[in-house]
């Protein structure tokens, strides 16, 4: 779909198996929902769910969004942002989400074009700086420290 939708270009993005995520994840940059910034946003997933929260600024409204509905909770997008001519945090989804060097998680409404089941009134893309990360794809180095790995 290169040039054709969703400009700027510049992501790679799937719907992740909706039981399959386990951990904890921390956003460097704010969420903005509805006009509002979350900061400092922590997630803790167990079998592709949302179980605990944390914000340092509009908790509320976090968790009041994760509570949309069912579906809410769970990872609608996975995203690696490719396009290294973004330079700079706008507050702008639809370019952050391409900024290099990042990832992005949307909660809620999945794609079913690629394999998404997730249904939810929700999709809520956040953005997470990789400049000092990895990410293993089974088992093998694919991206760090904000570069894929060749």
């Amino acid at each position: 779909m290169c040039g054709e939708q969703n400009f700027p270009d510049g992501e790679i993005f799937t719907s992740p198996v909706e039981n399959s995520v386990n951990g904890w994840v921390r956003f460097k940059y704010p969420a903005i929902f509805d006009g509002q910034e979350i900061e400092d946003i922590e997630l803790w997933f167990e079998n592709g769910k949302v179980v605990q929260e944390k914000a340092v600024r509009n908790q509320e409204l976090l968790t009041a969004q994760l509570n949309t509905d069912q579906g809410a909770r769970f990872l609608g997008e996975w995203g690696i942002g490719t396009n290294y001519n973004i330079k700079k945090f706008t507050k702008n989804m639809l370019f952050d989400e391409k900024l290099g060097g990042t990832i992005h998680l949307a909660l809620g409404l999945g794609f079913g074009e690629a394999g998404g089941k997730n249904t939810s009134g929700l999709h809520w893309d956040m953005l997470c700086d990789m400049s000092k990360s990895e990410i293993l794809i089974d088992g093998k180095l694919f991206y760090r420290n904000g570069k894929p790995v060749i």
